[in-house]
């Protein structure tokens, strides 16, 4: 059973709550008259169930009933399932309130626990799914008897994927309305093992740098207060076993799935406890909770790995191929595309479109993606967003002239919206100033020449939903990139009550989640790409929604090496928007080889952002020769398991990975060159993922050699002349 219970353990223990994967364990702890929840153990999995010790209940400080009431030291080095504020224990905590009378402590008492068949789903939020018999979850209700307030926690175990999920539902059963002004969504309380923590940091162009520190006194977090999860921090934090790699050490990861604000935190007290948590940023965040009403806050994804990060990582990925990510293109190959953006910015019109998509259609591109810029007046970024009317000056007889002539061409076609956003210079501005985000009586913060719509409110909602469908109905548009350029600021709004102003980040999340879901189950044959800037809200709230994240604006093939092997960390390559772009790259002017710029798109969903008529032929000819090996690896790019050799972010000089098939029949190993060396001999790479037994040819060679001698042994890369070089490595069984 994956979920078992059981009663009355000891004196002090009253139950023992035992939630089990495959190969993963988590145990928790009611103990005492109180009715404390005790966080106990997670990882590997255990056989056994007494575990009462581990609580250390016999120590001093003592449980209250057996201290004479004596509360406080006790709540402060207890290992605390689900922390609340202010009674005594002053570590981080998950939940805090603000009652009427101004109080804001919470003490929480186990009450019952209920297990189901069939995960729920999560209330106007995206969440991991799974079918009957690929899951059990488990409800562990909470109360604070003074307020009324209830504390619902939701676990999730997936068996097979060996992934457990958490959640939080409040209801405030009380008679009077409070407000929560934290609600985290997990946490882990465990002792000291010399953990370092892992977090993806970045910037625009940067996004998803891997960083690695050990875990000292204090507190470190990483947080977003952008009203997105951000180009600067991703909503990820891995606590590691010191000398941890690919293959060996031991891996407790947090993912949020969620695209607003967020916090990730690890804690080392004086007693060298651990916690670790994960949840909504409590800064700007207050919720009303009328009586008899609830709060639903959105899921962690929890893995633990014994194996390393490589182990962590194909479980992310397959879990989130299986569980996550849905709609039509789940399990399909994706189309490549060539987007125009690069290739003319705001300077095109239906005549050139359609000249770079009768190139493209020629060289194999099968979709043509269009650009900011076919709507209002935008013949610039400073002006026309929520202007979502065709610019018939550009594009003549609209969007359905432009459709027909591009399907005729033999190619699908796709438009750009920006739809969260609005210029003061336009007409929907004009006519409606006060529904763009501001502190009344401020004047708002421009970014990029915009403010962002209040979707806080059902009006601009409704508005803005109108227009995406009445486009999408105009034309036979297959693709809409989702783009959203600017961050959340001056928060305030013309709607919300003054006591309501703490919402509006978490109600603008939940508006953007609504019109994603209204429009592809309206358009559910649609294939939506969600950007932010690049790669500002890439999280699995969207993936949720969109199975391709643009990963970053940053096209340039060298650098997209860091960005992706952090993306890869904890995304399945087919997540990944990666095109090949013109040289000298627009982001940094780096002229690399067309061959390169394609193999390391290929680690992704794989299209073109360049001007096609401005190719020679030979580049024309490699452009064909590149879609043809997409086609034949992509169900080993998109299905397959990921496996990093080397890294490029650590090395400084060159990168490798590859992707093995689940049958260990077929690899793909990408290896690029960034520096070239003077007087160096050839790299020997170790593969990995190989079947040890299974004989192996590299495509191209004679030799056959088993998959141990190749990942014991290694495989010789000769030196190639030059920087920013590249080749594929493809086995298969013989």
């Amino acid at each position: 059973m994956p979920v078992q219970c059981y009663e009355n353990v000891s004196k002090d223990v009253k139950k023992i709550i035992k939630i089990d994967t495959e190969n993963t364990s988590y145990v928790i702890g009611v103990i005492d008259d109180e009715q404390f929840l005790g966080h106990i153990y997670y990882g590997a999995y255990l056989n056994d169930y007494h575990l009462a010790y581990a609580l250390r209940i016999q120590e001093n400080p003592f449980v209250p009933s057996q201290n004479n009431g004596e509360r406080l030291s006790f709540l402060d080095s207890f290992s605390m399932e689900y922390p609340a504020h202010g009674l005594g224990d002053f570590r981080e905590d998950c939940i805090s309130i603000e009652m009427p009378n101004g109080s804001t402590g919470l003490s929480l008492s186990f009450v019952s626990l209920n297990i189901l068949e069939e995960k729920p789903r999560l209330s106007g939020l995206p969440s991991t799914f799974g079918d009957k018999g690929e899951c059990t979850c488990v409800e562990i209700v909470c109360e604070d008897v003074h307020t009324g307030l209830k504390v619902v926690l939701l676990y999730t175990a997936f068996e097979k994927a060996d992934v457990i999920t958490r959640s939080v539902r409040i209801v405030n059963a009380g008679k009077a309305p409070l407000y929560l002004t934290r609600v985290l969504s997990a946490c882990l309380d465990m002792d000291d093992k010399e953990f370092e923590v892992l977090s993806l940091h970045g910037s625009w162009a940067r996004e998803r740098q891997i960083q690695r520190m050990p875990v000292g006194y204090g507190r470190y977090s990483v947080e977003s207060l952008r009203g997105e999860s951000s180009h600067q921090e991703h909503p990820f934090m891995a606590l590691l076993t010191k000398g941890t790699n690919q293959e060996y050490g031991e891996v407790y990861a947090m993912h949020f799935v969620y695209s607003g604000n967020f916090k990730a935190l690890v804690e080392k007290d004086q007693f060298d406890q651990i916690r670790m948590v994960m949840g909504i940023h409590p800064e700007d965040f207050k919720w009303k909770l009328e009586s008899g009403c609830e709060f639903q806050a959105p899921e962690v994804v929890l893995v633990y790995s014994g194996e390393g990060l490589g182990k962590m990582t194909r479980a992310f990925h397959d879990f989130y191929r299986n569980h996550l990510i849905q709609g039509t293109y789940r399990d399909k190959e994706r189309p490549v595309l060539i987007n125009n953006w690069e290739a003319t910015y705001f300077d095109f019109d239906k005549e050139k479109l359609i000249q770079i998509a009768k190139e493209a259609a020629q060289s194999g591109i099968e979709m043509l993606v269009m650009d900011d810029g076919w709507f209002g007046n935008r013949f610039d970024d400073k002006r026309a967003l929520g202007d979502w009317y065709v610019n018939e000056e550009k594009l003549p007889g609209g969007l359905k002239a432009l459709a027909d002539e591009v399907n005729g061409l033999g190619m699908k076609l796709g438009i750009w919206f920006e739809p969260e956003m609005i210029s003061p210079d336009s007409d929907l501005y004009r006519a409606h100033p006060d529904w763009a985000i501001a502190i009344p009586g401020r004047e708002g913060s421009l970014c990029r020449n915009q403010y962002v719509l209040d979707l806080t409110q059902r009006e601009v909602v409704d508005y803005v939903y109108g227009r995406i469908s009445q486009i999408l109905h105009s034309a036979n548009i297959e693709y809409v990139k989702w783009d959203m350029n600017r961050q959340l600021s001056d928060i305030g709004s013309a709607y919300l009550p003054a006591d309501q102003t703490g919402e509006l980040y978490h109600r603008y999340m939940l508006a953007v989640y609504e019109l994603q879901e209204r429009m592809l189950k309206e358009f559910p044959y649609l294939l939506l790409e969600n950007c932010s800037g690049g790669g500002a809200r890439f999280d699995p709230g969207m993936l949720y929604y969109s199975p391709q994240i643009w990963c970053s604006d940053d096209t340039d093939a060298i650098e997209r090496l860091k960005i992706q092997e952090g993306t890869a960390l904890i995304y399945p390559l087919s997540t990944m928007g990666a095109h090949v772009s013109a040289c000298p790259n627009h982001t940094v002017g780096r002229s690399t080889p067309l061959e390169t710029r394609g193999h390391v798109a290929l680690a992704g969903t794989f299209g073109y952002e360049l001007d096609v008529t401005k190719l020679s032929e030979k580049e024309k000819e490699m452009i064909s020769l590149q879609i043809a090996v997409y086609h034949k690896y992509n169900e080993l790019v998109r299905c397959g398991d990921y496996y990093r050799i080397a890294s490029y972010s650590e090395n400084h000089f060159y990168d490798c990975y590859g992707v093995v098939s689940k049958d260990k029949t077929e690899a793909l190993y990408t290896f690029v060159q960034v520096l070239g060396r003077p007087n160096h001999r050839s790299r020997r790479i170790y593969l990995k993922g190989l079947a040890p037994e299974k004989k192996y040819r590299i495509e191209g060679e004679e030799e056959i050699n088993t998959g141990d001698v190749l990942m014991k042994a290694g495989y010789l890369v000769q030196n190639m002349w030059g920087d920013f070089r590249s080749r594929l490595i493809h086995l298969t069984e013989v």
